[in-house]
């Protein structure tokens, strides 16, 4: 009896070891305990077994079934977890596409612009955001009190340290160190004290910068052109308009077509049919001088855009603060 107990549990065992179901370990269950099973056949024998084996059959049968109890027991609730686990996945759902991130539209445009301008010929600069008084005034021909710094609305964090309210002061800092001819365009970061619809406190420019001899008005003409047709299309007409920055002489600013109406007129372009885009114009000789260029011998212009404003134009859109929201919403159309 010993030998087909200890048998019975090896038996078993080896159909625990291989039960994938909860199924299967109840057919188990009652193969072996069942009011039928195998050890039950064998408590109903022990009468027939010698009295004084029958205390240590007994005995071997109780350890038995309790061992067999809690090993079918542990396996149940193994697999009932892992059955658990199989009925959240449902396998006949259709697959989800996973999101994928994308640059931000902003980054996107500033790359377009910088790519125009490095197939002109212009090498991408950068420098600090932070910024001394004299590279972001003083050095472009904006003494202190002068009026111009009333249009600048500053960030000041000291009487000479300034948050660069342009990327002009990026021009100033490569001419001291390079000799011309230059081409250079210095897209990044800038801030102001202004906040609205059409502002923020924060927002990216690109400034460019074409130095050398006889460098003409007409040169600037013609590479502004050519950017405008390859950002908004050969369609789009342009127009310079005389304007004011004390850093160029002459200066001018360049509107487009609204790329709305076409140039029909409508709200946006406020019935004008023209967006100004950019500011624009010749070196003043006063900035060459401050960074040790003859201006008798070279002649310059210089430009500047804010990317914010090329991105509503070119992508449609209307309120300047959506790119700064980080609505997922808004941010996957592009």
């Amino acid at each position: 009896m010993e030998n087909k107990i200890k048998e019975a549990l090896n038996e078993a065992r080896q159909l625990l070891a291989g039960a994938k179901t909860s199924q299967q370990l109840e057919e188990l269950r009652v193969r072996f305990l069942g009011r039928k099973g195998i050890l039950t056949g064998f408590f109903k024998e022990l009468g027939k077994i010698e009295k004084e084996k029958r205390p240590v059959i007994g005995k071997l049968l109780n350890e038995t079934k309790a061992t067999l109890e809690k090993e079918l027991e542990s396996a149940l609730r193994e697999i009932k977890k892992a059955e658990s686990r199989r009925e959240k996945l449902d396998v006949t759902l259709p697959g989800r596409k996973p999101f994928v991130g994308t640059l931000h539209p902003i980054t996107k445009i500033s790359r377009e612009i910088c790519a125009i301008f490095q197939r002109l010929g212009f090498d991408i600069v950068e420098g600090p955001e932070v910024e001394l008084d004299y590279y972001n005034f003083e050095a472009l021909n904006i003494p202190k009190e002068h009026p111009a710094r009333d249009m600048q609305d500053t960030f000041y964090i000291s009487d000479n340290v300034v948050l660069r309210t342009h990327t002009s002061p990026i021009q100033v800092r490569v001419m001291e160190k390079r000799k011309p001819p230059l081409r250079i365009i210095a897209p990044g970061k800038t801030y102001r004290r202004d906040s609205d619809l059409t502002h923020t406190p924060m927002f990216h420019q690109v400034e460019g910068l074409m130095v050398g001899e006889n460098v003409s008005f007409g040169d600037l003409k013609g590479i502004l052109t050519v950017f405008v047709h390859q950002m908004f299309g050969e369609d789009i007409g342009l127009r310079f308009r005389p304007s004011f920055f004390p850093f160029t002489e002459p200066s001018a600013e360049v509107d487009i077509q609204c790329v709305i109406c076409k140039g029909s007129g409508c709200r946006v372009c406020s019935h004008t049919g023209w967006l100004e885009i950019l500011g624009s114009g010749m070196v003043d000789p006063e900035v060459f001088k401050m960074v040790g260029y003859d201006p008798d011998e070279v002649t310059g212009f210089a430009f500047g855009m804010g990317i914010e404003r090329i991105a509503m134009l070119k992508l449609g859109i209307n309120d300047l603060r959506l790119f700064f929201d980080n609505d997922l919403r808004f941010l996957q159309q592009f």
